[in-house]
This record gives C-alpha cells, structure tokens and sequence, in this order.
C-alpha cells in the first residue's frame, strides 16, 4: 500500500510507416457492416427516390463548397484555370475605391435631404457623386494596367483576353459578396508560379 510503485519501462513509439494509408484497418466487422450498407438497394419506390434525394443533395453541397473553395473542379468555365485565379488573387489583394464608394454614394444622397435642400450641401453632394466616379474609372484604367503588366510577365506567350473584363468585373463586386471567395488577404503578396 505504502510501497513504492515500479517505474514502467518507457516504450518507444514507432514511427509511421512510410507509404501507409494514415489510418488503422478496420475491423472485420466493422468493413463487413458498412459493404452491407452501402450494398442495401432501396426495396421500394419512395426509399429509392430518398436515396437519389439524399445523394443529389450530397453532391450538390459538395459542389458549392468547391465553388466557394475555388476548387477548378467545381467552378465554371470562366473561371477555371491558373490565369483567372491569377486575376482573382490580384484584385482581392487590392484595395479600390470602388469598395468603398457605396457608403460615400449613400452619404452624398443623404447630405440634400438633411440639409432640407440648401444649395451649398446640394452643390457638395453633386461635387463628391462626380468625385467618386472619377475616382472609380481612374482606379478602373489602374487596375487595367497593372494587370496586363503582371499577366504578360506571369504567363508570357498566353492570350489574355477576357482577362480585363473578368478583373473589372469582380472589382466591381463588394468584397465579401464575390464568389468564388477571396483566398488572398489585402496586400499579401501572391505566389510567383501559378498552376
């Protein structure tokens, strides 16, 4: 009771062998219950028709995850491959005035009607309306340019068409309303290969 207990001798852990699937082997029981599973075909007509309900619903959230992701797998046409996540990539890894022209838009609305129509806050609210637009098709012809200038460096010898409208596009879209979703943060810097 008051004896000393006996140290356990340490057992050294093994390493996980090369190759392997990176999980242990079921039990036979276990594989056996779940190829029963898996083989059970739907008896009548309305399990059957759950079964297909339940399998489209599967793919069917798989398939927005993938989209959301950007997995090239899940996404449409115009969106697939490595340029155009390229243009994804370098316009959320920018800022732009156009993120943040909805609220100055608003406030040059609101600016009039609190001001009852006094025409010096009339005068101010038309002046930041014509301000921001100017600012957006600058921040546009910017963005143009820049990225031209990175595609022809990136993927030299490809055709870049679509490439401008597809980059002014998303801009055009609040940040976190674009889809497939950002996977770069604001002014990170973009890996030199994409494939």
């Amino acid at each position: 009771m008051f004896r000393r207990s006996k140290s356990e001798p340490e057992v050294p852990e093994t390493p996980a062998k090369e190759g392997g699937k990176g999980r242990p082997t079921p039990k036979r029981r276990d594989a056996e219950a779940a190829a029963k599973a898996r083989a059970k075909v739907p008896r009548t007509r309305k399990e059957q028709a759950a079964a297909e309900r339940a399998a489209r619903s599967d793919a069917t959230q798989k398939a927005r995850a993938g989209f959301r992701a950007g997995d090239d797998r899940f996404l449409p046409a115009r969106d697939r491959g490595p340029m155009k996540r390229f243009v994804r990539d370098f316009v959320d890894s920018r800022f732009q005035f156009i993120q943040v022209i909805l609220p100055v838009l608003l406030f040059a609305l609101v600016i009039p009607w609190v001001s009852g129509g006094n025409p010096t806050a009339v005068s101010f609210a038309n002046l930041l309306t014509i301000t921001s637009v100017l600012l957006v098709i600058y921040d546009v012809v910017m963005l143009r340019l820049r990225l031209r200038r990175q595609l022809t460096a990136r993927f030299p010898g490809q055709s870049t068409k679509g490439t401008t409208l597809y980059a002014i596009m998303r801009s055009m879209q609040l940040k976190f309303s674009r889809m497939p979703k950002p996977q770069v943060k604001l002014g990170e810097a973009l890996p030199d290969v994409y494939r």
